[in-house]
């Protein structure tokens, strides 16, 4: 346990040492079960029990801090997450930290399915050994039609899997890619055809890692704006980090003209802001002697130095800019009738449902952004509770915007404004008012009940109902 898990814990009574005792037990217990497995029966069953009809899976992963000293690697034994210092999303490389993936249904915004994974795993390997061993099952269970992801499932492996399971995909292109620039340098805006809400596409076939694909280029005016007012301001640090790295050049003493002339062709290719207006290798002498040299003395050569002047360059600027806003999806359904690339860009979009449940688990509200267990097996199973914890949300939420639609009713928003998609952490919230009156012990009336409460009770059914105006507990 950590030292600062201890100092929370230590002074509190007898009663809660024995709480705190039995959650590591059921902690350890979950581990012992299995808590993919268990996970994801429970997920599965909700979902048939909701009615949920998925048409696409969404992968993602994210990371947790972890607080407290952990034996190496060979200590922690097999079979288990490794609890070590990995890539930080939140640039603290020196942490240590877990990873939890999470496949979300579309419909819902359903949990499905989460493991826990090592700090310094890569989601582009994970991702492809989650395709390869659950996938199929997925489609088994709740007939998915396609598998979303970021760029991360892009990999040669991943959608070679998903291929082989039989399976449709909707992903990012990384720019990293040389095809992916060069579709992007060929796309002429005024060709793409418009999706409407500010984004035009235009398609084209790829045949990257040996699979035949659809490639949508995207082009969103939004993004496009976001990201030159960003250029803006890089533009401004570019060319000041540019101008101290010339200026460090000029310092450097060459011992050939040659040896000078391959650094500073070197050191014009990492320029990205600026460019070199002008230029030239010099030769530097001095005399062998300290103090006043002799009369028809010559200087001795000693070296070469780089002197120029460096400035913004408009033409890179504009060439940047050009760039901006793009961005391509990648499908192997190749029916460009019957899935056309305004629902491929819907259906990637659907991906922020993943990623509204990683928020969820990070929310200050739900107060476990970092963890104070020691035993990497009582994390893995505080992962799946705090999955379960989304489940319940996430349930909650589709019932009672389901139940709206059907009924026609309305519940009124943070700016008292009708709305049919109130969130679960809203509604919780606007539950806070409510108080339980004991009337001699055994009798009871819940106060200050008002419409709104009473839409969600309907909205939720008899059980909720039943609790709220029941007159005795």
């Amino acid at each position: 346990m950590s030292p600062k898990f201890e100092s929370k814990i230590g002074s509190k009574e007898p009663k809660n040492r024995q709480n705190l005792s039995y959650a590591r037990g059921l902690l350890d217990k979950l581990f012992q079960v299995g808590v993919t497995d268990l996970y994801t029966k429970i997920a599965l069953s909700v979902v048939k029990h909701l009615g949920i009809q998925v048409s696409s899976l969404h992968l993602d992963s994210t990371s947790f801090h972890v607080d407290g000293e952990y034996e190496g690697l060979l200590g922690q034994g097999e079979g288990r997450i490794q609890i070590v210092p990995g890539y930080s999303r939140d640039h603290r490389p020196d942490l240590n930290q877990v990873v939890l993936q999470l496949i979300t249904s579309n419909q819902g915004n359903i949990p499905l399915f989460m493991q826990a994974a090592s700090g310094n795993s890569s989601d582009k390997s994970a991702f492809a050994e989650i395709v390869q061993q659950h996938l199929a099952s997925f489609q088994a269970a709740v007939n998915n039609r396609y598998l979303v992801g970021d760029s991360a499932l892009y990999t040669p492996d991943s959608i070679a899997a998903v291929v082989a399971a039989k399976g449709l995909f909707v992903t990012r292109v990384p720019m990293q890619i040389n095809e992916a620039k060069e579709a992007i340098d060929q796309t002429v805006r005024s060709e793409m055809t418009p999706l409407g809400e500010g984004y035009y596409a235009k398609e084209e076939i790829s045949s990257y890692a040996g699979v035949e694909q659809r490639w949508v280029v995207v082009f969103s005016q939004a993004a496009y704006d976001r990201e030159c007012k960003t250029l803006i301001k890089n533009s401004k640090k570019g060319l000041e980090k540019e101008s101290k790295a010339f200026e460090k050049l000029e310092t450097e003493l060459f011992s050939c003209p040659k040896d000078a002339e391959k650094h500073l062709k070197k050191f014009e290719q990492t320029l990205k802001y600026t460019k070199l207006m002008s230029a030239e290798i010099i030769e530097v002498k001095k005399h062998a002697t300290v103090g006043r040299p002799k009369k028809n003395v010559q200087p001795l050569t000693v070296g070469y130095q780089i002197v120029g002047k460096i400035d913004y360059s408009p033409e890179k600027r504009q060439d940047l800019e050009r760039r901006k806003g793009f961005f391509i999806l990648a499908t192997n359904d190749l029916d460009s009738q019957a899935f056309p690339g305004i629902e491929v860009l819907k259906t990637y979009k659907s991906q922020q449902s993943v990623e509204r449940g990683f928020r969820f688990l990070k929310s200050p509200d739900f107060l476990v952004s970092s963890f104070f267990l020691k035993k990497p097996e009582r994390i893995e199973g505080l992962l799946m509770v705090m999955t379960l914890c989304l489940l319940v949300y996430s349930a909650l939420e589709h019932k009672v915007r389901q139940k709206l639609r059907e009924t026609g009713e309305y519940f009124p928003d943070q700016l008292r404004k009708p709305s049919q998609n109130p969130t679960s952490r809203w509604i919780f919230f606007c539950f806070l008012g409510l108080h339980v009156v004991i009337l001699n012990g055994l009798k009871r009336q819940v106060t200050n009940l008002k419409d709104r409460h009473r839409t969600i009770l309907y909205c939720l059914g008899p059980p909720y109902q039943k609790f709220y105006y029941s007159e005795r507990w």
